[in-house]
């Protein structure tokens, strides 16, 4: 089992950075590809970044590339988004997922695991 708790979301102007993290529980972090996706009020769940268990391999949506980084730190058991340029339909709830397979992923249904998620709110 994998516990996920994301953390760092709040309220920011456009144009502006936040960074979230999420923590995990459990010694096989490490060979866990990570995922962050984000949903707003009425809309699906959408795919934003991915990274591979060594960090090598990463993936991001068309509108968040350039502007946002996917990273982790093994040894912390953590991965990271950093977000940069922030746009009002930045805005949703950022979900942090975890699955067993090694490869990063672009699709929901790929993950196992999942946090509660934290809200990221950009005004205009």
């Amino acid at each position: 089992q994998v516990q996920l708790v994301e953390s760092g979301g709040g309220l920011v102007q456009a144009g502006g950075s936040l960074r979230l993290s999420c923590a995990a529980s459990g010694r096989t972090f490490s060979s866990y590809a990570m995922g962050w996706f984000r949903q707003a009020p009425g809309k699906e769940r959408d795919f934003v970044a991915a990274i591979s268990w060594s960090g090598r391999t990463r993936y991001y949506a068309d509108s968040v590339k350039g502007r946002f980084t996917i990273s982790r730190d093994n040894a912390k058991n953590t991965v990271y988004l950093q977000m940069n340029s922030l746009k009002p339909e930045d805005t949703a709830n950022y979900y942090c997922a975890a699955t067993i397979k090694s490869d990063a992923s672009t699709e929901v249904y790929e993950y196992d695991y999942w946090g509660q998620g934290t809200q990221v709110t950009v005004s205009s």
